[in-house]
């Protein structure tokens, strides 16, 4: 086991999918498969189950990804401070992003900081909301995409846009006519959700508890796509992010909003020091808004850039 074969196994791990990881990697498909499978044989582990859409890590997977990120990290400060050392710096940008918002501003926002800024180096981790702000106050990260408002003191957040909370179900489903539907009828539905760790999965259950009610979990999936994978082949419902329907908008899934009441939802920057990240801040929000605006007009005008926010 080195190095190289735990950064290929980080990105397998929180991508859930060869492809994306060979592609965030730079590398084929064949490649980072046999790697995954000789660092399974050197640790006499099985680190993923495997499907014809996507891999599940094993609980030994867990075990090692919470060691190896660690690692990684310290690996990377100590080349920056190498670097540093020999007046030879790396301009490096680290960017936690949540899985419910990747897809739809991660590709067009690496391309136009690129462009912008062809010299930073641009890293990006797809995390859950509590990782990327537990990374953020031990400084592995500099900047995060979440939900607002952070939930760790120390932390400060930048608005982007606004989305809302949708029920997902498939195309023949028994609630397929109704325009909408309300929080109390979602509430009595079978579910197929994130697990408990993902804050879309917190903040339902979080409004469920306000009503009285918890979730009625039938199964969970760590990925996103693969729970709109298999929700055609199901009677369950979910709920995501309505943004998410530009990205994965199939024939065989209905979005419909949730009422009484709707779920609002604050996607923005989060950093622990403002100051510090001012230019990184105003320029991924500026690059961010570009993307915004293509795809949603018209927008809200986000408030100015607050350094004290």
């Amino acid at each position: 086991m080195d190095f190289k074969q735990l950064r290929y196994f980080v990105a397998v791990y929180e991508e859930g999918h060869v492809g994306r990881a060979a592609e965030r990697l730079s590398i084929s498909q064949p490649a980072l498969s046999q790697q995954i499978r000789q660092l399974e044989q050197n640790l006499d582990v099985t680190l993923f189950e495997r499907s014809s859409k996507r891999l599940l890590p094993t609980l030994a997977a867990h075990t090692l990804y919470n060691h190896a990120v660690p690692l990684l990290d310290g690996l990377q400060r100590a080349r920056e401070a190498l670097g540093n050392f020999k007046g030879q710096a790396l301009r490096t940008l680290a960017i936690g992003v949540l899985q419910t918002v990747h897809t739809s501003l991660v590709p067009q926002m690496l391309e136009r900081v690129r462009k912008a800024q062809p010299h930073l180096v641009v890293q990006i981790y797809e995390l859950t909301g509590l990782e990327i702000e537990r990374r953020l106050l031990n400084g592995s990260l500099d900047i995060g995409i979440s939900y607002l408002p952070p939930r760790q003191p120390g932390l400060h957040g930048v608005m982007l846009y606004e989305d809302e909370l949708t029920l997902v179900i498939p195309a023949d489903h028994p609630l397929r006519e109704f325009k909408k539907v309300s929080m109390r009828q979602a509430a009595e539905l079978p579910m197929l959700l994130l697990g408990e760790e993902f804050q879309i999965r917190q903040i339902w259950q979080a409004q469920l508890t306000s009503l009285g009610r918890r979730p009625q979990v039938q199964a969970e999936l760590n990925n996103m796509l693969g729970i709109l994978d298999s929700l055609p082949h199901t009677k369950l419902a979910t709920v995501l992010p309505g943004r998410s329907q530009r990205e994965y908008d199939e024939q065989d899934l209905l979005w419909k909003p949730l009422s009484e009441p709707r779920v609002p939802l604050k996607v923005g920057l989060v950093c622990r020091d403002v100051q510090r990240q001012q230019a990184s801040l105003a320029l991924l929000r500026t690059l961010l808004e570009e993307v915004i605006q293509r795809e949603d007009k018209p927008l809200k005008a986000a408030p100015p850039l607050d350094p004290l926010a």
